[in-house]
């Protein structure tokens, strides 16, 4: 089943692809699974990925290959970091920092930015900044909800368009 998930991920991203050279795309994700499972107790800490967390982030690389990603965006958490490091790898992009609390930042950025960009945020963060860059859409993410995989299309001056997919 996850790997038909991926299938029909990667299979929409390309057909998209050519409507997304006309407009700016924008993936968002959380970050991939933790080494402490996410435990409460690990609170403050700051956690590698587990084996799943890498396994996930070398997916979201393979299916990001043909986007062109020119920018990534990650927090102070090595967590994000290690998330985007194979599609950064991938794509020859360097990884830019900003704090996880500062939304407003990382929305000015991304207002800046021009092409395809991936954003890796927090289970709490990634709600308000889909509403920062102006989709409607209320999104919840779960504390083990580590798939999902967010396609804002912003087309210029009209509203964007939000996918979501699962990876």
């Amino acid at each position: 089943m996850k790997h038909t998930r991926v299938a029909l991920a990667a299979l929409l991203l390309t057909c998209v692809a050519p409507v997304a050279a006309a407009q700016s795309v924008l993936f968002v994700v959380r970050h991939a699974e933790r080494a402490d499972a996410g435990e409460k107790s690990m609170k403050g800490a700051d956690p590698s990925l587990s084996p799943a967390g890498e396994s996930r982030a070398q997916r979201l690389a393979s299916i990001l290959r043909s986007e062109h990603i020119k920018k990534i965006f990650v927090t102070e958490f090595k967590r994000t970091r290690q998330t985007a490091e194979p599609t950064a790898k991938a794509q020859r992009v360097t990884i830019e920092t900003t704090p996880a609390k500062d939304v407003d930042a990382l929305i000015a950025k991304l207002a800046a930015t021009d092409g395809p960009a991936l954003v890796v945020g927090h289970s709490d963060t990634i709600a308000d900044i889909l509403k920062g860059l102006g989709v409607k859409e209320n999104v919840r993410i779960g504390d083990k909800e580590y798939d999902n995989l967010f396609v804002v299309f912003r087309p210029g001056t009209r509203k964007p368009a939000l996918v979501k997919l699962r990876y």
